[in-house]
């Protein structure tokens, strides 16, 4: 777990995110609020998400109605995110956490089957670390040379 946490605000700007990932090397960032609490979680696939192609769904007429074979709401959604300026724009708003004991193998799991890459811990409501991916890989190593 890594203690020393870079985090954002909801406020943070887009861009601001971007060089924030380049200058400190890292590839996700908690999200707080004024309060201290989180928020959410912002990743580059979320900045990587934003500057996608648009893909125009397929339309179809039957008779006097337009048909549009995907839901309107993906569309929607992709606008909105393209057109991101803030964090509060693209950050996941759910966002899976673990207590500061949780076993390696505990996170390993819920990384693999949830898809997620970067995990806040929590203690007692707060941020107290981050558990990324190295952090598994550093974990596992200490693992095999302890044996």
């Amino acid at each position: 777990m890594n203690t020393e946490v870079i985090s954002v605000t909801p406020e943070t700007t887009v861009e601001e995110l971007g060089r924030l990932f380049v200058d400190k090397g890292i590839s996700g960032a908690p999200v707080l609020d004024a309060e201290g609490r989180l928020y959410g979680i912002v990743t580059e696939n979320d900045l990587i998400r934003q500057n996608r192609r648009f893909h125009i769904p397929t339309v179809f007429r039957l008779f006097d109605a337009f048909i549009t074979l995907e839901g309107t709401s993906s569309i929607e959604e992709e606008i909105r995110l393209m057109s991101a300026s803030k964090v509060s724009d693209i950050c996941t708003r759910q966002v899976v956490t673990v207590a500061p004991d949780a076993s390696l193998q505990d996170v390993a799991t819920i990384m693999s089957d949830r898809g997620v890459h970067l995990i806040p811990v929590l203690q007692d409501g707060k941020l107290s670390g981050v558990i990324g991916k190295i952090d598994l890989i550093k974990g596992t190593m200490g693992e095999v040379q302890k044996q």
